[in-house]
């Protein structure tokens, strides 16, 4: 339920600088004003992102806090061999530490994290959390290494946990005036968000005498558990194993050590049914959206690939009460889906690369932001995390264009990381527009339509961006893919291919017009040597 004692900001945290946790070894990434969607290849360390920021807010992992869940797999495990190694040289390294800052915006309310202790000596407001070597165990530590052969991990025991503002002061999570809630639905078991939520509500509009019956009738039910015949059954059985098995008398019945159980025996419900027996798309949905109504009062939503098991419809649904629920609330999200990243806006989208890299799209022009708003499709996400990517005007250019890879290199281009989308030509300067910040090699391959001129003047924007290349034929009098396939094969050749006996170019050009796509799948499945036009083949090398 909201919490009125935190000061409520349009943005809290501007940076995240993470150092040697887990996958980060050595991550500086700049967030957006309110919404931050960050992308990127699996095992790149988005979740570990969100997890990183959310520990250096709360102090807690999995849900418990850090003292209890310290272990040397918390540490990245290149700084760990190097640590090791180090052991056995004459030069050995000092104990490794895990160091997360926080760098937050500048507010008369944070007034107290603001310094200048920080790895980039701003002066600003924030926090360090670090998990790093005790000095007060320098001793023991010296007789552990001295025998490095042995040594396979980080010396957990001999570390400790410290959490200074940037004014170097020692702080707890109750001295922040800033606070997380980490939100994964996957991880979210037995229904322990949707309750947790639940109970916000009964504690806040239950009154006291109201508590104290529910509590009374939960009891109620358990002693008439007791009464039921099968039950007095069942215990007389147990009673008579007195002796054999113990002195004492055993016996079943329910917990009833716990004046206020009936909080931990509640079970939310749909329509009569345990929430836990519905569909995976449900479930998750309402979880999300009961964890975020708990946590209402939090500065920072942090949600983990909130598209999971849902259809278009439900997602958008849920995308719809995220973005309101997320107002005047800083939204960190991680996705695969483009069509969660098209719908809460391409620009703030954050691409984060298995090298540590994070590059942002927040300086798309608004003509290209509002396109990809209204983009239902795939091809966003397919080309933000392609490698290299070639696009094509339709599905019969995209068959020749992937069986001139295939004769080029022996593989499809997948296999080499390189993805051919399908696009609509007036859309691929909106494309381009991603591709080009975020240096991604990419292919236009497109038709000449008889006009060069308009034809450069197109992508004139792009001539010295050595990373994107236009491909067309300029001879105007092939002015698409099919005579462009007749003019580097002979009739006798395609005729063969297609299955055909056309007499004459022309004859065999209207066959190919008219179907497109039987032709292209033709080429493409044909086992007889085929020339490709020879714009096709530099878009291909």
């Amino acid at each position: 339920m909201p919490n009125n004692d935190k000061h409520i900001f349009v943005m809290i945290l501007e940076k995240l600088i993470a150092k040697n946790y887990r996958t980060l070894r050595d991550v500086a990434i700049d967030f957006q004003e309110h919404l931050n969607i960050i992308v990127g290849d699996n095992e790149c360390g988005k979740s570990t992102i969100l997890e990183a920021i959310n520990l250096g807010l709360s102090g807690q992992l999995n849900g418990r806090s850090i003292q209890n869940e310290l272990h040397p797999f918390l540490f990245n495990r290149q700084t760990v061999t190097d640590f090791i190694e180090s052991l056995k040289s004459a030069s050995p390294k000092e104990p490794p530490k895990i160091i997360i800052e926080l760098y937050l915006k500048d507010d008369p309310e944070l007034v107290r994290l603001r310094g200048s202790i920080n790895s980039l000596k701003r002066n600003c407001p924030g926090i360090v959390f670090s998990i790093e070597f005790d000095e007060s165990f320098s001793q023991e530590y010296s007789e552990y290494i001295k025998t490095p052969e042995t040594i396979r991990n980080i010396p957990i025991e001999y570390y400790g946990v410290y959490w200074r503002s940037f004014a170097n002061d020692n702080i707890t999570s109750r001295s922040i005036p800033v606070s997380s809630t980490l939100i994964d639905a996957s991880t979210i078991r037995h229904n322990t968000g949707a309750n947790k939520y639940i109970l916000e509500i009964m504690k806040d509009y239950l009154q006291p005498e109201q508590r104290v019956q529910l509590s009374l009738s939960y009891r109620k039910m358990k002693d008439l558990f007791l009464s039921d015949d099968n039950v007095k059954k069942v215990n007389k059985i147990l009673s008579d194993t007195k002796g054999s098995i113990t002195d004492r008398t055993l016996s079943i019945s329910l917990d009833s050590s716990s004046k206020s159980n009936w909080e931990n025996g509640i079970e939310t419900q749909l329509d009569e049914i345990p929430l836990s027996l519905a569909g995976k798309g449900e479930q998750n949905s309402i979880k999300i959206k009961l964890a975020m109504e708990s946590a209402d009062g939090a500065n920072i939503f942090l949600i983990e690939e909130p598209e999971n098991h849902l259809s278009f419809s439900n997602l958008n649904t849920l995308i719809k009460n995220i973005s309101d629920k997320s107002t005047g609330k800083q939204l960190i999200i991680t996705t695969h889906s483009s069509f969660v990243l098209n719908k809460l806006g391409i620009k703030n989208v954050i691409l984060f690369g298995c090298d540590q890299k994070s590059i942002t799209l927040g300086n798309l022009k608004s003509d290209t932001y509002d396109y990809f708003m209204k983009l239902p499709g795939h091809e966003t996400l397919r080309l933000i995390l392609s490698k290299k990517a070639i696009l094509v005007e339709g599905p019969s250019d995209e068959l020749i264009v992937q069986k001139a890879y295939l004769k080029k290199h022996n593989c499809m281009p997948l296999q080499n990381g390189v993805d051919v989308i399908t696009v609509n030509s007036l859309a691929f300067k909106r494309f381009l527009e991603i591709s080009a910040p975020l240096n991604i090699p990419t292919v236009v391959v497109t038709d000449n339509d008889g006009d060069l001129t308009s034809l450069s003047q197109k992508y004139d924007d792009f001539k010295n961006n050595t990373h994107i290349k236009i491909c067309y034929d300029d001879d105007v009098a092939c002015k698409t893919l099919e005579p462009q396939l007749l003019k580097a094969n002979s009739l006798k050749t395609l005729n063969e291919i297609f299955g055909k006996n056309f007499a004459t170019s022309n004859e065999l050009l209207t066959y190919m017009t008219s179907n497109k796509t039987d032709c292209a799948l033709a080429v493409f499945n044909t086992s007889q040597d085929i020339n490709m036009p020879q714009y096709i083949n530099k878009a291909v090398e």
